[in-house]
């Protein structure tokens, strides 16, 4: 019973912090859905990413607030806002991925889960 309230949680969580990206134009929105991986470390990664460090921030920032928003959850961790080339926001079960540009093709951080099932989504 508990772990389906999680997972529906964890859903939510994810199409808010999609909801948070879009709103910053972040580019290439994908949500890979780990759950069904033993493996995965979280029920979702959701990964974007955006030309410059100063748009890198401000779509943390957005994602940030929408989910404070409509859950009163801050993220567990956070790491990379200093030079927002990648910023992580940890939800436990949603890691959000936020990347400059080059540094989201350098890591390749999708194609690490091959076995997800990814759903896409458009620029705001």
């Amino acid at each position: 019973m508990v772990k389906s309230k999680t997972l529906k949680e964890s859903s939510y969580i994810s199409e808010l912090a999609v909801y948070g990206i879009q709103e910053k134009k972040g580019n290439d929105i994908i949500r890979l859905d780990l759950r069904n991986i033993n493996s995965s470390v979280s029920d979702y990664f959701v990964i974007c990413h955006a030309d410059s460090p100063t748009q890198v921030r401000a779509i943390a920032q957005s994602v940030e607030e929408e989910i404070y928003k409509a859950t009163k959850q801050d993220p567990w961790r956070k790491e990379g806002h200093d030079n927002a080339e990648w910023i992580l926001l940890d939800y436990f079960d949603v890691v959000i991925h936020i990347f400059r540009t080059e540094k989201r093709e350098f890591y390749g951080v999708e194609d690490l889960w091959g076995d997800a099932e990814i759903k896409y989504y458009k620029s705001a």
